[in-house]
């Protein structure tokens, strides 16, 4: 459920028409649905063999690269801490519920309407989070069933279009000449695999949670809850595709923007009530998912508050009063708001979701290349192979689907592909300058400032008084340095 939870978000029912918008053809639509999910796989593999290495650990990502690369000490670990804070919101499903209840009750989709929506649903779903990890996950639980049931619902009506039972003339007109109108422009393209990317984010969210899994084997757990939710999601994204191409002509399909599903109702049942039941349903999929991502990114933020990388480390690693990890979550809900706020309502929710990719995949690409780093250093330590190792094919598509997206978005768009009113690289160069914002930030702090004042940047692992783990990191001038230099990291004393 916390798989299908951040899975079954906005993304199927509003990148369709952009993707059909960006590579032109409906077979290319259709293709890129099932090679996304293909990367997914491999890198749902990649997550398993470290997991496997590691599974007492929650956080997954941060930690399996935080294990790979020791060296430069504290490098990977602060670079992943600035572009998790500074990339941890859930804008992008909060725009498209506004979009959608505004569609429900037929108001103008307005910036002010917009934004006014997007800040009021952010924040009671964050709150739910912040009060109660037992309601939030039951709240999971409820929306993700009725997500599903939403797509059920969409991919039924799509046969009954098929087979000539709805009011649809001609189901089978998008289905002649599929790959007419095709692109080859590269921009295009990195900009459909992009969105079909976003869609099929989710898969690893139960890895964010490891170690808060009562199982014998928490690792097997995971991995299984990820192939099924993979396969169940696979399966309801592209039948659901089907359906849309069934009943919306091409053309409104490109010009639909984020509101594809409350087109395809419209066409056929028309303005009546049953137009207003999935756009609801697309709604309480966005609460779902906010709540979900939230799960698991409070995580994420809380182990790198554990390692000492977060200013206050003690209060956002520390449980109380809720029992949950409240710091990490306030920290969330005030990026979020922060940018709704800021962004042009127009532009907001494609430049997010492309934005929030980009600095991901430089992630993404160290952790392939660092898995293969982890299993030479264990078989030189003579540590048996995971026997959840993952294939090497599986980690080169990974691999290669996260450098075919950081190259080619560079390549200007053809006219009228463009996603943006902007120029279409920005998201690229904001992603590119928080990474160098980590370099920069970590110079100063860990190299520059050390070297001025002469001290160093030594770790203390301290106990919270609710049990939990976390680290301070702490200057120790030269005279105290030759003792404290031996300290252990927080990773280590851990394992």
């Amino acid at each position: 459920m916390l798989n299908l939870g951040q899975l079954l978000g906005s993304g199927i029912y509003s990148v369709p028409g952009v993707i059909l918008k960006s590579v032109g053809s409906i077979g290319l639509l259709f293709l890129f649905w099932i090679i996304a999910p293909i990367f997914a796989l491999g890198g749902l593999m990649i997550y398993s063999e470290f997991a496997s290495m590691f599974p007492n650990r929650s956080g997954a990502e941060v930690v399996f690269l935080e294990q790979a690369y020791p060296r430069p000490k504290f490098l990977v670990p602060v670079a992943f801490a600035v572009t998790s804070v500074l990339l941890s919101y859930s804008a992008t499903n909060s725009i498209i519920f506004a979009q959608y209840v505004l569609t429900i009750f037929d108001l103008p989709i307005t910036p002010s309407n917009q934004t006014a929506l997007a800040f009021t649903v952010c924040t009671v779903c964050i709150a739910i989070v912040g009060l109660s990890t037992k309601w939030s996950l039951r709240a999971v639980n409820l929306l993700t069933g009725l997500k599903v049931l939403s797509l059920v619902f969409l991919v039924v009506t799509g046969f009954l279009v098929l087979v000539g039972a709805t009011r649809i003339k001609d189901p089978l007109a998008n289905f002649h000449n599929i790959f007419e109108g095709s692109t080859s422009n590269v921009n295009s393209l990195a900009t459909a695999l992009v969105k079909t990317n976003f869609s099929y984010f989710g898969w690893h969210n139960a890895f964010n949670v490891l170690n808060e899994i009562k199982s014998p084997d928490p690792v097997k757990t995971v991995r299984r809850a990820g192939f099924i939710s993979l396969l169940m999601v696979t399966t309801l994204f592209v039948f659901t595709n089907v359906a849309y191409v069934a009943a919306v002509p091409k053309e409104e399909i490109k010009e639909s923007g984020q509101l594809i599903a409350a087109l395809f109702v419209r066409n056929v049942y028309g303005d009546g009530f049953g137009a207003k039941i999935l756009p609801f349903m697309v709604a309480l999929s966005c609460v779902g998912n906010i709540i979900a991502v939230t799960v698991g990114q409070a995580r994420i933020l809380r182990e790198v508050a554990r390692q000492g990388l977060l200013p206050y480390p003690t209060f956002f690693a520390s449980t109380r009063p809720f029992g949950t990890p409240l710091g990490p979550v306030s920290l969330k809900y005030f990026l979020t708001v922060f940018v709704i706020v800021a962004l042009p309502a127009k532009d907001a929710f494609n430049f997010l979701l492309d934005l929030a990719s980009y600095p991901s995949l430089v992630f993404h690409v160290a952790t392939a290349v660092g898995l293969w780093l982890m299993r030479k250093r264990r078989a030189l330590a003579g540590i048996p192979a995971s026997i959840y190792q993952a294939h090497n094919i599986y980690v080169l598509l990974y691999l290669g689907a996260a450098i075919l997206l950081l190259v080619m978005p560079w390549v200007p768009p053809e006219s009228g592909h463009g996603d943006v009113s902007f120029w279409y690289a920005t998201y690229c160069v904001v992603g590119l300058g928080i990474l160098a914002l980590c370099g920069v930030y970590y110079w100063l702090w860990i190299v520059f400032l050390p070297r001025l004042g002469g001290y160093k940047i030594v770790e203390e692992v301290e106990q919270l008084p609710d049990g939990a783990m976390t680290a301070r990191l702490v200057r120790r001038y030269q005279a105290n340095t030759a003792l404290n230099s031996e300290q252990q990291p927080l990773l280590e004393v851990d394992s």
